[in-house]
């Protein structure tokens, strides 16, 4: 029993599409239609559900939305499953339902198993669920870092364990030759700055400021400053408070609050409330004394000492000329002298440092030489299975002499290299190998890199060779391949249709296609059909059985649902699908 993942696709207002259900089966399902675009539409939808660019134009004109549904079969214990529920989805009997809704003014919404969740996880799903291929994977495949992907897909953990190895040392050589190439090239300037450092914290000590000293000296050179007019308010003030000796007629303060004290003492007995206030009165005297004790202390000790006034002045100087450099008060310029002494301490150290990153940056690029010939040995090893696995396959495309290799190689360089194989190599962050895909088409033919030695039928072919290895050494449930056997014909069209549906035995294939040679093949046939009503351009779906199928199939030989002779070649193909499978 083939395990198969999509079985129904719900298709509203995309395109030219207003509303499709497309049903999948188990095995081969090919889609086919007169024009592409239908075909695309298809293709694009089940693109969407798996998470990919979703576009505002693909919004049918005068919908308000596009809704792709999906209906999707799951192994519980699968990594999409698990992934799915983490998300908060919910199977039901091991079913799972995804949406995607485009709205057109471009926004996207998905749902997976009933619940929001965000576009990106339909495309972890996706990695785990379906694999899409079209003729731009097949353009893909021309680039050298494609082939190379593909080689270390195919190499499985043999890859894979170096390879992690070799990236993370990788970034690390990066991080350290950054650094290192800061250190160096800003030398000058790191060497300005510490001298620029160290003059201002000699600076700083050899004034030794204390916390809170410029407050200090700005109030001690307020009082030297005014020291006469603050000790003339003070004698003042006292002999008002307290009297002047040699003037025994003078009134004091003093002496009329005593005289007062005194006049309500005398007959404090009769009246609770007035023994109050002569007490209160009693207070004020007592206080009036202590002023006045005091005021005669502050002006005899009042410093107006001219000295100490131009000792201070020339303190607060020195001072002011660090608050001006390095911050706005005293305790600032201390944080500045604090901070200012670790970074010295760091460049200082710069020399140190430089030589610690070359050190590493040594070591580092020995194990980066050590991992890059451990990817070379495994990735050799993996090219001549996988070359081989590859020329079994096309050999059962029709084209029996044709033989993949790949060829693998390193740049040599003088200079900021890895050694790898006692040579310096040039080296990125996936090793120091060149890997490219060779194909020698027939016998006697050398092997060229297939971006100039492959037609685009051969392309088409190796290409499918390469997802048939790759379907027996890292499977996915589900395969689709959009028009991938354009460029082939005849023969080979067929032996591309029984390849197809040898694949279908182990997983399920959807294929949109123009031959008839592959359609052939299908277990299920589906066909997307455009009405125009003269305004109206619509697009629908339907499943090809019977009678209905051999119609298809004539039309797409010759054009011409009712020709005889198309209907008897439709029917051959038919019997001969089912006989070759």
């Amino acid at each position: 029993m083939v395990f198969h993942v999509l079985e129904e696709m719900r298709i509203r207002a995309l395109g030219v599409i207003d509303d499709a259900v497309v049903e999948l089966s188990p095995g081969f399902t090919a889609v086919t239609g007169e024009t592409g675009a239908g075909k695309t539409m298809v293709v694009t939808s089940l693109e969407l559900l798996l998470g990919g660019r979703a576009d505002a134009a693909l919004v049918r004109i005068g919908a308000k939305a596009a809704v792709v549904e999906g209906r999707l079969t799951v192994d519980a214990r699968s990594a999409a499953a698990v992934r799915a529920e983490e998300a908060g989805a919910e199977l039901e009997d091991g079913v799972l339902l995804i949406s995607r809704t485009l709205s057109a003014e471009g926004r996207s919404r998905a749902h997976v198993g009933g619940r929001s969740v965000p576009v990106g996880l339909l495309g972890e799903l996706a990695d785990d669920l379906v694999a899409v291929h079209g003729q731009t994977d097949q353009q893909g495949l021309l680039r050298p870092a494609r082939q190379r992907q593909a080689l270390d897909r195919y190499a499985g953990a043999a890859v894979a364990g170096p390879l992690e190895k070799y990236a993370g040392a990788y970034r690390r050589l990066r991080a350290v030759s950054a650094e290192l190439e800061e250190l160096t090239t800003r030398a000058r300037e790191r060497a300005q700055e510490a001298d620029l450092l160290r003059f201002g914290l000699e600076e700083v000590a050899a004034a030794e400021p204390r916390p809170g000293e410029d407050e200090e000296l700005a109030a001690e050179a307020e009082r030297l400053g005014h020291a006469e007019a603050l000790a003339s308010a003070a004698a003042v003030a006292h002999t008002a408070l307290a009297g002047n000796p040699e003037d025994p007629e003078g009134v004091d303060a003093a002496t009329l609050v005593a005289g007062a004290h005194r006049a309500v003492e005398a007959v404090r007995s009769h009246d609770p409330a007035l023994a109050g206030l002569a007490d209160r009165i009693g207070e004020v005297g007592i206080l009036l004394s202590d002023v006045a004790g005091d005021l005669a202390g502050y002006a005899d000790n009042l410093d107006a000492d001219p000295i100490r006034l131009a000792a201070v002045e020339e303190r607060r100087a020195a001072l002011t000329q660090l608050t001006r450099k390095y911050g706005e008060t005293i305790a600032d310029v201390l944080v500045w002298a604090e901070q200012g002494a670790a970074r010295l301490a760091e460049l200082d150290g710069d020399d140190d440092r430089i030589g610690e990153l070359t050190a590493e940056c040594d070591a580092l690029r020995t194990e980066l030489g050590e991992l890059a010939q451990a990817l070379t040995d495994a990735r050799t090893e993996a090219a001549g299975r996988f070359a081989e696995a590859v020329t079994a396959e096309l050999a059962s495309l029709a084209m029996p002499h044709a033989r993949v290799t790949f060829a693998i190689r390193q740049t040599e360089i003088e200079e900021d290299g890895i050694e790898v194989g006692g040579r310096p190599v040039v080296f990125g962050p996936h090793g120091a190998d060149e890997v490219e895909l060779l194909l020698a088409p027939h016998p006697g033919a050398p092997p060229r890199p297939i971006a100039k030695g492959a037609s685009g039928g051969e392309l088409s072919r190796v290409m499918l060779a390469v997802e048939v290895v790759f379907a027996g050494s890292d499977p996915v449930p589900t395969y689709l391949f959009d028009e991938v056997d354009a460029g082939v014909g005849g023969k080979a069209a067929v032996e591309v249709g029984r390849r197809l549906a040898r694949l279908a035995r182990s997983a399920q294939v959807v294929v949109v296609t123009h031959l008839p040679q592959v359609a052939a093949f299908a277990d299920r046939h589906l066909v997307v059909e455009k009405t125009n009503d003269g305004s109206v351009t619509r697009s629908g779906v339907k499943a090809m059985e019977g009678e209905d199928r051999v119609r298809e199939l004539s039309r797409m030989l010759a054009g011409q649902e009712d020709s005889e002779l198309a209907r008897a070649h439709a029917e051959e193909l038919l019997e001969a699908a089912r006989a070759g499978r």
